[in-house]
């Protein structure tokens, strides 16, 4: 690894040609993107010194944080388990709560999520659902021409003028006089940006997003998006409060740089790593002055879980579609998060609800709606205060779930009945699932892990699969059950009985669904799309005697990006 790029590994990427013209960039930063009139209006001076100013004041923080997480694996490579730190008990007991939650964005009862996509922004602002998380994260391949439209995308709904002419349906889509709050999901601390250079290493992503969003929409966010504190954020994939502590560090910076209230930046974090959920109470704490809440984020979290316990052989997880909120780990996480977000007077944010109308068998589709609001209800009973959906048809019928049990109030933040967290323990939230695992299970996170990397690589980072809109912690979820089970030589239940998952029948059930995936696709766009690229990466990953911390940063030097001379790889 080259020692320029730090924690970032090998991401070091060709020089890209301007084509005409070209970006005014400070002193220290390199743009290695193609120009673009319209990425130039978001790659101004001004923005570009803010971001570099982020990068240099918090980069040593952000690879120490990094550091510390390989420290945290080692711990648990060696045999150790997560649990409570015991020196920092006195926040977890202490009786303090967070700022207020400012008036416009109290009621959250339905997110929608979703990427930074044009027709997407609008649609889901239109979409009845009290927020829309525009993500440049998880559901966003992070390719230049993504990542700066998406910025275009955003600067224009602040500014309520985005609209979006569908020629093929002869249809113009533009805002309604009502829409969701905006809230940006930018990307995690470990993911580097290498279309952007600062100071001879590529920008820390997460900084690029965060601040060139902040830059342009600060003002104009305030006026648009109604009155109450603002702009609002997501934030994923921390594991401690010390990368908490990074962001909140961040936020009075900015804060600072745009003349603003301290704490008019309000963020809501997603508890979606396993050594977080011990970090609740110490995360809420670092963000109190800009916290409104957290969420369960339970697709990542599950991929978590496999990570933090890869030499646990013990530990071994069933079939994905087994490890639901039933599972005891899973229920005693959420029932903790709850309790934790009450007590600090922030809004306990439920998980996602992945299922797209399946329009050609109406069966079905009321089969697969029954069971979303039978989990929304659980969550609600349950104490959430708010959930996800990622189809802006499951708003509706969510809604009504959440409306029918809320008392017409815009959280249960105050009128939850607090339980005593206390009485949730480390031996609860560390519970092994229970279930089977199976052939047909190895099946599907073979082909759901390929068809999403192939659809990442060539730019969509939101795919539908099988009547559910999957995002990169599936495909984390499979690549990580595939990579366990291989290692350890499960025996699988059902059909496969007294067969154990082996390299050679790995490479066997690799086969056979790649060629059903060509089946199900066709060979025409079989040919034309990435799948062999993708079976090779994910095969490698499934296979590796070392386990790659994220699916995403390691496929990321594999993403093509285009410019006027043709495409070239990071």
């Amino acid at each position: 690894m080259s020692s320029s790029l730090g924690y970032y590994g090998d991401t070091a990427m060709k020089k890209i040609p301007g084509g005409v013209g070209g970006y005014d960039v400070p002193n220290g930063v390199d743009i290695r993107g193609r120009y673009d009139e319209e990425f130039a209006k978001i790659l101004t001076k001004d923005a570009l010194i803010f971001v570099a100013e982020l990068q240099r004041e918090f980069r040593s923080h952000v690879k120490y944080a990094m550091e510390c997480r390989k420290e945290a694996k080692m711990r648990y490579n060696s045999g150790g388990l997560p649990g409570f730190d015991p020196a920092t008990r006195h926040v977890r007991e202490g009786d303090w709560v967070c700022a207020e939650v400012p008036p416009a964005v109290a009621d959250r009862r339905v997110e929608i999520t979703g990427p930074v996509e044009r027709k997407m922004i609008i649609n889901a602002l239109n979409s009845g659902a009290k927020v829309f998380m525009a993500d440049f994260e998880d559901a966003l391949s992070p390719t230049w021409e993504n990542l700066m439209r998406g910025q275009v995308n955003l600067k224009d709904a602040v500014n309520g003028t985005i609209s979006f002419q569908d020629k093929a349906r002869n249809r113009v889509y533009k805002l309604n006089d009502q829409t969701a709050k905006l809230f940006v999901r930018p990307r995690g601390w470990h993911l580097p940006e290498s279309h952007i250079f600062i100071d001879g290493e590529p920008a820390i992503g997460c900084l690029v997003d965060f601040g060139l969003y902040f830059h342009h929409n600060h003002a104009p966010f305030r006026k648009t998006q109604g009155q109450g504190y603002g702009p609002f954020f997501y934030l994923p994939k921390m594991e401690n409060s010390r990368e908490a502590r990074i962001w909140n560090n961040v936020f009075e910076r900015a804060e600072n740089m745009a003349g603003i209230e301290k704490g008019s930046i309000r963020a809501t974090v997603l508890i979606e790593t396993l050594p977080a959920v011990f970090q609740m109470d110490e995360i809420l704490y670092e963000l109190r002055d800009h916290s409104v809440g957290l969420n369960c984020g339970r697709w990542d979290y599950i991929f978590s879980y496999v990570k933090t316990f890869q030499a646990h052989p013990d530990r071994l997880l069933p079939d994905r579609v087994l490890v639901g909120m039933g599972q005891h780990f899973m229920r005693s996480y959420s029932d903790l998060l709850i309790r934790t977000c009450h007590r600090r007077g922030v809004h306990a944010m439920g998980g996602m609800a992945a299922q797209i109308p399946i329009r050609d068998d109406p069966a079905a589709n009321e089969a697969a709606l029954e069971l979303v609001k039978k989990d929304k209800l659980r969550e609600v009973r349950a104490g959430h205060d708010g959930t996800w959906a990622a189809h802006p048809g499951l708003i509706p019928p969510i809604m009504e779930v959440f409306n029918n049990n809320m008392d017409d109030k815009p959280n249960l933040i105050k009128t939850m009945k607090r339980e005593d967290a206390a009485n949730i323990t480390e031996e609860d939230l560390l519970q092994i699932p229970r279930g089977v695992r199976t052939m047909e299970g190895l099946r599907l996170n073979t082909r759901v892990g390929i068809q999403y990397l192939a659809a990442w690589l060539t730019g969509t980072g939101s795919v539908p699969l099988y009547n559910l809109m999957e995002d990169a912690a599936t495909a984390e979820i499979s690549r990580v059950q595939n990579w366990q089970w291989l290692k350890y030589g499960v025996e699988l239940d059902g059909d496969g009985l007294g067969v154990r998952v082996s390299t050679e029948l790995f490479g066997k059930v690799v086969e056979e669904e790649m060629a059903r995936i060509e089946r199900e696709v066709g060979s025409e766009r079989f040919k034309k799309g990435m799948y062999k690229e993708a079976c090779k990466i994910f095969t490698r990953q499934c296979t590796a005697p070392v386990l790659d911390d994220f699916l995403t940063l390691n496929a990321y030097n594999h993403i093509v990006v285009h410019h006027p001379r043709g495409p070239s790889k990071l």
